[in-house]
């Protein structure tokens, strides 16, 4: 196929693709499945015991970490390639498709390896003990162990993602869930003649429906795409390409690392309050999670958007248009803060009977509203400046307000005035804010109009509006 070709076949697709909310609405319903997904594990864990759900909610907070470092090469490809698709230069996009397979690959089995060696060495680190750190090392031996999978999902429906196909992406997330929460039932239980294997079988099920997924992923990405992969484009190991993704996929990988680590040091600092307070941390962070999802939606639809019009040299447009997704992100997100203090205590409930990791989670509910409506801000500008090629300059200020603010105020908020859970809470929520105003200022100050990775020349513009 000539790049005339590719171009036309392009064309609909395109302006279909630049639609927020054709964009927007299947990522959401696709982050939704994946929390749904980790609902699911603590929901029937629970009826386990509450230091299963701490164990494995443990063990997540180090995949989190590993899948984040999955997406150097993911987020990296997904924003080169969508700034290549405002250029119009769809074989290069395809191009960097097959190479973000083949890295996040080698990754992948890399952080396995780690996992299935040093796994009960990084649990210990935590300070974990007895029953919880026996279910964490259970879950991290299975899942870690064959995170690879995950690798090349996160590189292969990011591309779909940004291709504008969100919503076939969301359908193999919703077949995901469900043959999840099936395998748990089976498995976690014994149900139906199955082995009753507890927090081994909810590993085994993550494992197993990802590799289904992983399936469907590589066979929609060979029906969407009107400039196939080809075999040879795997094993094209092109320096200006693997440049160019890993210059905005190793700061934006890095920045989300610092954060979850000092989730992680907050997760510490927890294991001094009690197993209750451990309990209530991991049920709250569930809870927590839906008020930001449609954040996360928008973020991701927006930074879509905005690679596009940046490689089209349309940046006033993509200006404009992450303003906008600021205040329908905020106010979405303050309906959903809202709900969730006015039922924090059902909420809760689902969860746990103990009146007392109750009580501790309805506590740091109530401070939803201080923490999420910065946090929401900061989803929007930060993928926003990524897509735009600006990754750096978020990471820099990770720097200084998540590391050198919020772990010491962490700190001196639960040990010195002695808040407890609420310290953590606050702490976060101080981070968020602070970064939300810098890159608020950033934002305005289009400062990012010079990072662009690819840029459309004139007469890549004009053949494109006489096509």
């Amino acid at each position: 196929m000539t790049t005339a070709e590719a171009e036309n076949g392009q064309g609909d697709k395109e302006q279909k693709g630049l639609n927020l909310f054709f964009l927007t609405w299947p990522i959401f319903l696709e982050i939704f499945l994946f929390m749904l997904m980790g609902i699911a594990d603590t929901l029937m864990l629970s009826a386990i015991s509450d230091d299963a759900v701490s164990g494995v909610g443990a063990s997540n907070q180090y995949l989190h970490i590993a899948i984040l470092l999955l997406e150097v090469i993911g987020n990296g490809a997904s924003i080169v390639v969508a700034q290549y698709i405002g250029s119009r230069k769809f074989i290069e996009a395809a191009k960097i498709s097959a190479l973000a397979v083949t890295l996040n690959l080698v990754v992948g089995l890399i952080i396995s390896m780690t996992f299935v060696l040093f796994g009960g060495h990084l649990l210990q680190m935590l300070n974990l003990q007895g029953d919880i750190l026996v279910y964490a090392k259970s879950y991290l031996s299975i899942v870690g162990g064959m995170i690879f999978l995950q690798a090349i999902i996160n590189s292969v429906s990011a591309i779909i993602r940004v291709h504008g196909f969100t919503k076939e992406a969301m359908y193999v997330s919703l077949g995901m869930n469900v043959i999840h929460i099936i395998g748990n039932y089976l498995l976690i239980f014994g149900n139906l003649g199955f082995p009753e294997m507890g927090v081994q079988g909810a590993a085994i099920s993550s494992v197993i429906s990802r590799l289904l997924a992983l399936v469907v992923f590589f066979w929609l990405l060979y029906r969407i795409m009107s400039v196939r992969v080809e075999l040879r484009y795997y094993v094209n190991m092109s320096k200006e390409y693997i440049f160019k993704i890993l210059k905005i996929g190793i700061p934006s990988a890095l920045e989300q690392v610092m954060y979850q680590t000092c989730q992680i040091v907050f997760l510490y600092y927890a294991t001094f309050l009690g197993a209750a307070s451990l309990a209530a941390k991991n049920y709250a962070n569930n809870i927590s999670m839906f008020t930001y999802l449609f954040a996360f939606a928008i973020g991701m639809g927006t930074a879509i958007i905005v690679g596009r019009l940046v490689g089209a040299n349309e940046q006033t447009a993509a200006y404009h248009r992450v303003w906008k997704s600021v205040r329908w992100a905020s106010g979405v997100t303050l309906v959903a803060v809202v709900l969730v203090i006015v039922f924090r205590e059902p909420l809760m409930g689902m969860f746990t009977d103990d009146e007392e990791i109750i009580r501790l989670g309805v506590n740091v509910l109530l401070l939803s509203i201080v923490l999420e409506t910065g946090r929401t801000i900061n989803i929007i500008l930060v993928n926003s400046l990524r897509a735009t090629g600006d990754a750096k300059y978020p990471l820099w200020i990770g720097m200084g307000s998540m590391v050198a603010m919020s772990l010491p105020l962490g700190y001196f908020f639960i040990f010195e005035l002695d808040l407890g859970l609420a310290g953590i809470w606050l702490a976060i929520a101080a981070d968020e804010w602070l970064r939300a105003f810098i890159m608020f200022f950033r934002w305005k100050s289009r400062a990012w109009e010079q990072h662009a990775l690819v840029k459309r020349d004139h007469k890549e513009r004009a053949a494109a509006v006489q096509t």
